[in-house]
């Protein structure tokens, strides 16, 4: 498995926009998949946030993760995101998704980020074993889900 960012696979793109709209459009209500494939080609613009990385074994993608400026428009105080954070159903359970996410994480440190979020609705304990710590608990969108935060420097 190798960790690209996107810009270097932009093949990959149209598959990535089908996945995350499939798995979150109960979050985005009224977003339709042209509409995400058009929000996703910012990440093609090579500036550091937003940022895909893509995760793919040769030619084969298996996965993804984001850092992106906001991603609760009600806590737009908060920022830089961990998002988008995916790995397809046949990958799951080999390492993936944790390689993405620490991939990022080390990512956003070295642009200088000092604290990195995020929200769920199912994984909180995935991210916990990451390092990650709980702020809050709300509802977002008709869903329950569990906002977090990594501090990035407390390792330094």
């Amino acid at each position: 498995m190798q960790i690209v960012d996107l810009i270097e696979t932009q093949a990959s793109l149209e598959q990535l926009a089908a996945w995350h709209h499939a798995e979150w459009e109960h979050l985005n209500p009224g977003k339709t998949l042209e509409m995400r494939l058009e929000e996703m080609q910012e990440y093609l613009e090579g500036k550091p946030v937003p940022r895909t990385l893509v995760a793919k074994d040769g030619v084969q993608v298996m996965g993804s993760a984001a850092i992106i400026e906001s991603d609760m428009e009600t806590k737009p105080e908060l920022s830089p995101w961990l998002a988008s954070v995916f790995v397809e159903p046949s990958f799951r359970k080999r390492g993936i998704g944790s390689s993405l996410v620490k991939q990022v994480m080390n990512y956003a440190k070295e642009i200088g980020v000092k604290t990195l979020y995020l929200y769920t609705e199912h994984e909180a304990s995935f991210y916990e074993k990451l390092g990650w710590q709980v702020i809050a608990k709300e509802d977002y969108r008709q869903q329950e889900v569990t906002v977090m935060k990594a501090d990035l420097l407390q390792n330094q």
